[in-house]
C-alpha cells in the first residue's frame, strides 16, 4: 500500500515537472521578438536618452540599432522607423493597425478632448470629421474657388516688403502674417485680426501669433505624464497648468467666432456658406451624419485648420529663404527660371507653378532637409502586429523620424548638402506616395490639408523670389548664419532669420 502511494506521488510529481518545463519551453518558444533598441532603466525606460531635440537623439541611436528600434518611454513601449522602408511598413504596408493616436494631455486640453483631425482616435468620428475635411473643406473646386484670396494676401504682403526695402526684416513675422491672414480669411471668413486691435478690443495679432506658437510648442513637448501616469497628476513640468490657460484663450476666441457666424447666419434669409466655419456650424445641424458634431467638434477642427495652416508653411518658407541665403547662386538660378517662364512685367500665378521646376525643387529640398515636423505625431498599434519579422504589441507608440530619413546616405548623395538641383527630372512627390519625403504624412493619418499647404508655400516662395532680391544684412557673412533648431510639434529655426531685400520688378507691380 505504501509502495503504491509512493508511486502515485512520484508519478504526480514527475507530471507537475513535466508541465512545469513544458511551460518554461513554450513561454520562450513564443516570447515576442522586439526590434532592438537600448536597456531601459525602471520607471523611466529610455527617457534619460532624450535631450532638447529628440528627433536629433534618435537618429544617432538609430546609428546603432538601425532603421526599426524599440524603446521604453517611461510605462509604455516606443517604436522608431527611421528609414523609407520602415516608414512604408508603418504607413502603408500596416496602416490599418497603426492608424489611431495615443491619449495624450494636449490631446485632452488642446484639442476639446480629442475632437479634431489630428489627435482623434481611430474609430467613426475621426472617419467622419476627415471625410469632412476631404470632400468639404479641402476639395479641389473649394480650394479654387478661395484662389482670390490667397492672390490678395501675396500682393499685400509684397507690398510690405515693398515699403522695408533695403531695411534689415526679421523674416518669420512677416511670412507668418501671411499665412494667417490667407487661412483666416479662408477658414473664418475674413480677417479677424490687425496689427494693433482685434475686433473685440482684447487681441492683436502679435497676441493671436504668440497663442499659436504655444499651441505648437506644447503639442510637441515630452510631457511626463503621458508616460509614466501615476505621475500625472503631479504636473513635474507644469505643461498641463499651461495647457489649461492656453485652452481658456482660444475659448474666448472660438465663442466670438462662433457666435458672430450665427448670428449672421440669423440674420440672412437664404443663407449660403461663405466659409469653413459656416460649412462646419451648417454640419452641425445635419441630422443625416453617423455620428453628431457639436459646438466643441467645431472648435476642435477650426483650431486644426488655423495652426495646421499658419504655422507649417511660415516656418517651411523660413528654412528655404535661410538655405537660399548661404548660397546666392542658388537664387540665381531660381530667378533665371522665373524671368524665362513669367518675365519681369507680372508676379507669379498658381496656375505658373507647374512651369517652374526648379522652384518645386527647392521647395522639396526645403521639406528634406529641414521637415517641419521632424517626427510625424505617433501613431498607435491596435493590435499585435509583424514588421520585419519583429513583434510589435498592441498599445506600442510608433515615430516616424522623417528628419533621419531625409539624412540616409543610401537614399541622398550628400544629405547634409543643400542641393535642389537632387529633385530635378525625379517623380518623388510630397503628397504620401514616396516615402523618402513625407512632409505631410502618409496614409489614413496624413495631412488632409496638403492640397492647399502645396499652393501657399510655393506661390509664396515663387514671388519672393521673383520681386525681390535678398541678402543677408552687412558685416554678417553666410557662413555665419546659425542653422539650429528648436524642438516642437514643428521645428523651426532657433534663432529667427534677418534679412534684407531690394525690389527687381519694375515700380509700378508693388
Amino acid at each position: 500500500m505504501e509502495a503504491s502511494s509512493s508511486l502515485v506521488v512520484l508519478t504526480l510529481a514527475c507530471l507537475a515537472t513535466l508541465a512545469f518545463l513544458s511551460k518554461i519551453i513554450f513561454s520562450q518558444s513564443h516570447k515576442p521578438k522586439s526590434p532592438p533598441g537600448p536597456k531601459p532603466w525602471p520607471i523611466l525606460g529610455n527617457l534619460n536618452l532624450m535631450g532638447p531635440l529628440p528627433h536629433q537623439c534618435l537618429h544617432k541611436l538609430s546609428q546603432t540599432y538601425g532603421p526599426l528600434m524599440q524603446l521604453k518611454f517611461g510605462s509604455y513601449p516606443v517604436v522608431i522607423a527611421s528609414s523609407a522602408e520602415m516608414a512604408k511598413q508603418f504607413l502603408k504596408t500596416h496602416d490599418h493597425v497603426f492608424a489611431s493616436r495615443p491619449q495624450t494631455a494636449a490631446g485632452k486640453y488642446l484639442t476639446y478632448n480629442y475632437r479634431n483631425i489630428t489627435w482623434a482616435p481611430f474609430g467613426p468620428y475621426w472617419r467622419q470629421g476627415r471625410k469632412i475635411f476631404m470632400s468639404e473643406l479641402f476639395s479641389s473646386k473649394r480650394l479654387e474657388s478661395f484662389e482670390y484670396i490667397r492672390v490678395e494676401e501675396i500682393r499685400a504682403f509684397t507690398s510690405r516688403f515693398y515699403a522695408l526695402s533695403g531695411k534689415p526684416v526679421m523674416l518669420k513675422e512677416h511670412i507668418s502674417r501671411l499665412t494667417l491672414s490667407t487661412v483666416s480669411r479662408i477658414v473664418l471668413g475674413k480677417e479677424y485680426f490687425s496689427e494693433s486691435q482685434f475686433v473685440t478690443s482684447t487681441m492683436t495679432l502679435r497676441e493671436f501669433q504668440d497663442m499659436l506658437d504655444e499651441l505648437v510648442c506644447l503639442s510637441g513637448v515630452l510631457n511626463i505624464g503621458d508616460w509614466i501616469p501615476w505621475l500625472k497628476f503631479f504636473d513635474l513640468q507644469g505643461y498641463v497648468k499651461q495647457m489649461k490657460a492656453l485652452k481658456k484663450k482660444f475659448d474666448l476666441f472660438h465663442d466670438y467666432i462662433l457666435d458672430e457666424h450665427k448670428a449672421r447666419k440669423k440674420e440672412e434669409t437664404n443663407f449660403v456658406p461663405k466659409d469653413m466655419v459656416d460649412l462646419l456650424l451648417q454640419l452641425v445641424d445635419d441630422p443625416d451624419l453617423e455620428v453628431k458634431l457639436n459646438r466643441d467638434s467645431v472648435k476642435g477642427f477650426t483650431q486644426d485648420l488655423i495652426a495646421g495652416g499658419t504655422d507649417t508653411s511660415a516656418t517651411n518658407l523660413e528654412w528655404a529663404m535661410s538655405e537660399l541665403i548661404r548660397q546666392p547662386h542658388l537664387i540665381g538660378k531660381a530667378t533665371e527660371e522665373l524671368d524665362r517662364v513669367i518675365g519681369r512685367e507680372r508676379w507669379v500665378e498658381e496656375k505658373d507653378l507647374e512651369n517652374l521646376p526648379y522652384i518645386d525643387a527647392i521647395m522639396k529640398e526645403t521639406m528634406r532637409k529641414h521637415p517641419v515636423v521632424a517626427m510625424l505625431a505617433p501613431h498607435l498599434a491596435l493590435e499585435d502586429c509583424k514588421v520585419e519579422g519583429y513583434d510589435i504589441c498592441k498599445g506600442t507608440r510608433v515615430f516616424i523620424n522623417t528628419w533621419s530619413i531625409g539624412r540616409d546616405p543610401s537614399l541622398w548623395d550628400a544629405p547634409e548638402e543643400f542641393n535642389p538641383e537632387r529633385f530635378l527630372g525625379k517623380a518623388i512627390d510630397v503628397k504620401g506616395q514616396s516615402f523618402e519625403l513625407l512632409p505631410f504624412g502618409s496614409g489614413r493619418r496624413m495631412c488632409p490639408g496638403y492640397g492647399l499647404g502645396l499652393k501657399m508655400i510655393r506661390c509664396s516662395l515663387a514671388n519672393m523670389l521673383h520681386g525681390f532680391n535678398w541678402k543677408l544684412p552687412e558685416n554678417m557673412k553666410p557662413e555665419d548664419l546659425c542653422m539650429e533648431e528648436v524642438a516642437g510639434l514643428s521645428t523651426p529655426r532657433k534663432f529667427p532669420l534677418v534679412a534684407v531685400m531690394e525690389p527687381r520688378l519694375p515700380i509700378h507691380l508693388y
